[in-house]
């Protein structure tokens, strides 16, 4: 299966452990596809929009359009950010922009103070 930078895709999550996004979610591949002697990704969930997300450097919003496959306004949530086994991943969805990319890699950069 090939995975890619900048790919939508819905992944099982589960288990989790506390506050840690779960369930089969879109998430966003934002590793590089260079990198990696192993079957893992990093990827970024995305979360159902709220206005009040707005507020924060980590969430980036996401409109549907037909690059993307969402159903609905979403937040990029790059405070979650994790690795996970390609064997996690259900199902394609789409692909960002090179610009919706960019912002992704922003807030990432502003998580860690880079």
């Amino acid at each position: 299966m090939q995975i890619s930078r900048g790919e939508i895709w819905l992944v099982n999550l589960d288990p989790t452990i506390g506050a840690e996004i779960r369930k089969t979610r879109p998430v966003i591949v934002v590793s590089s596809d260079a990198i990696g002697a192993l079957p893992i990704k990093l990827v970024a969930p995305l979360t159902e929009w709220k206005e009040y997300l707005a507020q924060n450097i980590w969430h980036v919003k996401i409109v549907p359009d037909r690059l993307n496959g969402l159903a609905k306004t979403s937040a990029v949530d790059t405070l979650q950010l994790r690795g996970v086994d390609t064997q996690r991943f259900v199902q394609k969805l789409g692909r960002v922009s090179p610009l919706v990319m960019r912002s992704i890699v922003a807030a990432v950069a502003a998580v860690i103070e880079y």
